[in-house]
């Protein structure tokens, strides 16, 4: 970590970046480390490609949160947070690979190694647990708005501390965080209290989309951009149905196949797809996701595809009678 502490003391113009569509890991690691390098009097710079969900617009420093960036001579160095290659921050990853130094924090198995420095613990619940420690390693005093960013980063990757990522250092951080005064019913309500109407009607056809493999093993939801029309919502209200698929008694993986706004459909009938996948723990999804250009961690992952429904159902159908 010292060479890192080091190139973050020695720039004074930092760019920090998370991954586009981002989670509350992306956000809160973000937020956490923009606002403590802000507090070393850093010119700071933070980035994401997507619009940040309803959900965390209650985080502290939200609206700092830029969806541009300038020219590569603009920054001294860029932090990357949780992304598994440089891609994963959007279309304008090719300017930030002009940034003189680069700093890749990171938990994904998948992760490839891009940077001129490495922060990557595959081990990590989150990439908001590192950041924690990198703000230590930064001498800087963690106050009650980086806390929050940091809890909410750990609660929503770890699923409420549900997950197989759960570890000790995701309860001996988030017990530190409400020391310094995080509100854990506060984030949860904001986070996972409440619904609007119309996510509640995309959930009823996101559930009626289901399809079970022959061997019982793999469920297939899939989210149309049709859907979200019909329901009147947003990317983000897609966030956490695949759990609902992943709950289906004997089902060991559960993949979501999301139409993106993005997706233009070919002559060919192909349009671009992003395939979420949830395992049990007993199935490296990563691997799966690996196959298709993808990547994540062994329970969590996902891959983007151009395809037709109909073939990427086929292939993932034909994959799951691969499972014992």
């Amino acid at each position: 970590m010292d060479p890192i502490v080091q190139s973050i003391k020695s720039a004074n113009r930092i760019l920090v970046a998370s991954h586009k569509d981002p989670d509350g890991d992306a956000v809160g690691s973000l937020l956490a480390l923009g606002l403590a390098f802000i507090r070393l009097g850093k010119r700071t710079s933070l980035y994401n490609e997507s619009a940040i969900p309803a959900v965390y617009q209650f985080l502290p420093g939200v609206g700092l949160i830029q969806r541009r960036i300038e020219g590569p001579d603009a920054y001294d160095a860029a932090v990357i947070l949780d992304c598994g290659d440089l891609p994963r921050i959007g279309e304008c990853w090719p300017t930030v690979s002009r940034v003189p130094v680069i700093i890749n924090i990171d938990h994904h198995i998948s992760n490839t190694g891009f940077g001129h420095f490495q922060l990557i613990d595959r081990q990590a619940c989150a990439t908001a647990e590192i950041v924690a420690r990198l703000i230590r390693g930064l001498q800087i005093t963690l106050d009650r708005d980086m806390a929050t960013c940091i809890y909410t980063g750990i609660l929503t990757d770890t699923g409420s501390f549900r997950f197989s990522n759960t570890n000790t250092a995701a309860f001996a951080i988030s017990c530190e965080m409400t020391e310094l005064g995080v509100d854990p019913y506060g984030v949860a309500q904001r986070v996972f209290g409440s619904y609007s109407l119309g996510r509640i009607k995309l959930l009823n056809l996101a559930l009626n989309s289901i399809e079970i493999s022959r061997n019982g093993k793999l469920s297939l939801m899939t989210v149309t951009r049709q859907m979200l029309a019909e329901t009147q919502t947003q990317q983000e209200d897609v966030d956490g149905l695949i759990n609902y698929a992943r709950r289906i008694e004997a089902v060991r993986v559960a993949a979501l196949i999301q139409e993106q706004p993005n997706g233009c459909i070919a002559p060919d009938g192909r349009t671009r797809f992003h395939v979420s996948l949830r395992s049990d723990g007993t199935v490296d999804v990563a691997a799966l996701a690996g196959t298709f250009g993808g990547g994540g961690h062994h329970s969590a992952a996902g891959f983007q595809i151009e395809a037709t429904l109909p073939d990427i159902k086929s292939s993932l159908l034909a994959w799951s009678e691969q499972m014992g």
